[in-house]
């Protein structure tokens, strides 16, 4: 089972010292089991909600989503991992396991890890060189804000 990282990025706010609008990175971990995302920040979210509450469903209303889409991401998680992630009981809830608090950890680190890499001299110079707001009817290589016709 092979697995992929892919980050798009979520991370850091700043107002550009040249701007007054602001410049917005984005950093998001997601690991890939096929084409399956095997744990990302909102399968994290809910194994925390889950640890939290005991419950998928209470879990479910903390994070503002359905029981389905609560369930959906735990089978997803469960089917990924080598080991279950989250053991549910007929009537007696559902609790993150071993696992589960494991995956978590590993996987807020590597987003922590993520997070500091990012932050700094790169984005710096990234933010300066971006445009608060796109340029409409922009022609590549015209740098402009009006199409040329032909």
């Amino acid at each position: 089972m092979a697995q992929a990282i892919s980050s798009g990025i979520q991370l850091v706010q700043r107002p550009s010292p040249r701007r007054s609008a602001i410049v917005t990175l984005k950093l998001k971990v997601q690991l890939y089991c096929g084409d399956e995302i095997a744990m990302g920040p909102g399968k994290a979210a809910m194994l925390e909600a889950i640890a939290e509450t005991g419950s998928i469903s209470a879990a479910a209303r903390t994070l503002g989503m359905s029981y389905r889409r609560a369930w959906l991401l735990v089978d997803t998680m469960n089917r990924c991992f080598a080991a279950p992630l989250v053991e549910t009981t007929a009537g007696a809830g559902a609790r993150v396991t071993e696992a589960g608090r494991a995956a978590l950890t590993d996987y807020r680190a590597l987003a922590e890890r993520v997070e500091a890499a990012a932050a700094g001299a790169a984005f710096e110079r990234l933010q300066a060189a971006i445009r608060t707001q796109p340029v409409l009817n922009s022609s590549p290589g015209r740098g402009g804000g009006s199409r040329a016709s032909g």
